[in-house]
C-alpha cells in the first residue's frame, strides 16, 4: 500500500513523458564533449553543462576541486595527473529525510580514441561514447528531481548530488567524498545503466587495480650479459606467480591486463611495468590478497639486484545488500510494476560507487540509469525510450520516499 496520492503520480510521470524529445537532445550533447578522465578540459566542459542543466532545480551547487593524482606510468616514473573537478548540488538539507544521488562525468574513451561521435542506430537507439555510461542517467536523473520539486511532496525530502570525475578509474579522488555525503544520507540513487535487459544489479564483487614496478640492471646484451639483471624476466614470474592464485579463493580473480618494458634487444632490460585487476565476493577477501601479493613480492625482493614494488590497492569495497537494501529493492519493484515493468535484481561482477556507498552503510540502488549495452567500447548504445521509462521509476522512487513509503529500519 502506498502513501502517494495518485493526482500527485500521474502529474510526475506525464511531466516526465513531456521531455522525451529534449532529453534525448541533451544527452547526445553532453555525449558529444570528450570526458575521458584524464581529459581534465573536457570532464570540466562536462561539469559545466551539468551545472547549467541542473541550474533549473536552484539548489546550492558547489564546485570540488580535484588535487593532481600520482600515478605510475608506463615507463616506471611516478607523475601527477590533472583530473576534472566534482559538482555537489544539495537542497534542503535540514529536511528529515536525505536522499543521495550519484552520477560520473568521465568515460572510459580518451581525447584521442577513435569513438567520439554520437549516431542513431535506428529509430529507438543512440550509439556513442557515454551515452549508456553515464550521460544518460545523468539527463534522467535531472528530469526525475525536476518532477519531485514540481511536486507538493518535495518539502518532505532533501537531497544531495554528486556529479563525479573519477568513477571509470575507480574514483581514487572522489571516494572521500562519496563518504562524507554518507553521513548526511538515508538512502542512495546512482545512475550507472541497467542491465541490457533493464534489470538492476544487486550483489557486487570489489575490485583493486594494481601496478608492479620491476627494477633491474642494464648491461649490455652480448658483452657483459652475466652483469645484467632483466626486470622483464623478475616481472613475468610475479605475473605468473599471482596468476596461479586464481582458483585458490571461493570467488576470488586476479587478471594480469598490461605489460610494458625494455627497448633495444641488445640490452639487458633495467626497467618493466605490469597492471593487474583483482575481484573479491566477500570483505575479508582483501586481506587474503594483500598477504598472498606480499610473499610473493618479498620472496622476489630475495635476488641480487633486482627490486619489486607494488602500487595501487583496493578502491571498491564489495557491495553485499542488507535487509535495508533488499526493501529498498522491493520498493523499486513495486515502482517498476505500477508501471507495467519487471524489474529483477541480478548480481554482477562489475564495481561502481554503490560498493563505496553501501560500505558506508548507505542502502542503494545503483544501476538507475538507461537501458545500454556494449559499454567500454566502441558499440556502446542506449535504448533512447528507456530515458522516459528510467525517468518515470526515478521520479516515482523519490515521490515514494517522500511520502513515507520506505524507511530503513
Amino acid at each position: 500500500m502506498s502513501n502517494l496520492d495518485s493526482t500527485i503520480r500521474d502529474a510526475a510521470l506525464a511531466f516526465v513523458a513531456e521531455g522525451a524529445d529534449t532529453m534525448r537532445a541533451e544527452t547526445i550533447a553532453l555525449a558529444g564533449i570528450n570526458s575521458g578522465s584524464y581529459h581534465a578540459a573536457g570532464v570540466n566542459r562536462v561539469r559545466e553543462a551539468l551545472a547549467t542543466l541542473f541550474g533549473d532545480l536552484d539548489a546550492e551547487a558547489e564546485v570540488l576541486p580535484s588535487p593532481p593524482l600520482e600515478v605510475l606510468d608506463d615507463d616506471g616514473r611516478l607523475r601527477e595527473r590533472a583530473l576534472g573537478d566534482g559538482l555537489r548540488l544539495r537542497k534542503r538539507p535540514a529536511a528529515p529525510f536525505q536522499v543521495f544521488l550519484c552520477g560520473h562525468m568521465d568515460t572510459v574513451f580518451a581525447a584521442d580514441h577513435p569513438f567520439q561521435t554520437v549516431t542513431a542506430l535506428d529509430d529507438d537507439t543512440l550509439g556513442g561514447p557515454g551515452v549508456a555510461d553515464l550521460k544518460g542517467g545523468l539527463v534522467l536523473m535531472h528530469r526525475a528531481l525536476l518532477a519531485l520539486e514540481r511536486s507538493p511532496l518535495a518539502e518532505k525530502i532533501g537531497w544531495e548530488v554528486l556529479l563525479n570525475p573519477d568513477e571509470e578509474i575507480g574514483s581514487p579522488l572522489s571516494a572521500p567524498w562519496i563518504v562524507e555525503a554518507a553521513r548526511r544520507a538515508d538512502v542512495g540513487l546512482i545512475y550507472e545503466p541497467s542491465f541490457p535487459d533493464g534489470s538492476l544489479a544487486g550483489r557486487r564483487k570489489g575490485s583493486g587495480n594494481f601496478s608492479l614496478l620491476a627494477r633491474g640492471r642494464a648491461a649490455h646484451a652480448g658483452r657483459e650479459h652475466h652483469l645484467g639483471r632483466n626486470a622483464i624476466r623478475l616481472l613475468s614470474e610475479a605475473l605468473v606467480a599471482i596468476d596461479d592464485l586464481n582458483g585458490r579463493r571461493e570467488g576470488v580473480t586476479f587478471n594480469p591486463g598490461f605489460v610494458h618494458g625494455g627497448g633495444a634487444v641488445n640490452i639487458v632490460p633495467d626497467t618493466a611495468v605490469g597492471r593487474f585487476n583483482i575481484r573479491v565476493e566477500q570483505p575479508e577477501d582483501t586481506a587474503w590478497c594483500e598477504r598472498e601479493l606480499a610473499a610473493i613480492i618479498d620472496g622476489l625482493n630475495e635476488r641480487d639486484g633486482l627490486s619489486l614494488a607494488l602500487h595501487g590497492g583496493f578502491t571498491r569495497p564489495p557491495k553485499v545488500p542488507g535487509p535495508a537494501n533488499e526493501r529498498l529493492f522491493d520498493l523499486a519493484r513495486d515502482c517498476g510494476a505500477s508501471l507495467g515493468v519487471e524489474l529483477a535484481v541480478k548480481p554482477t561482477g562489475g564495481c561502481c560507487d554503490g560498493n563505496n556507498l553501501a560500505a558506508a552503510g548507505v542502502p542503494n540502488i545503483d544501476t538507475l540509469g538507461v537501458h545500454g549495452g556494449a559499454i567500454h567500447s566502441s558499440d556502446e548504445w542506449m535504448r533512447v525510450s528507456s530515458l522516459v521509462e528510467r525517468g518515470q521509476l526515478s521520479a516515482l522512487l523519490l515521490l515514494r520516499l517522500a511520502a513515507g513509503d520506505w524507511r530503513g529500519d
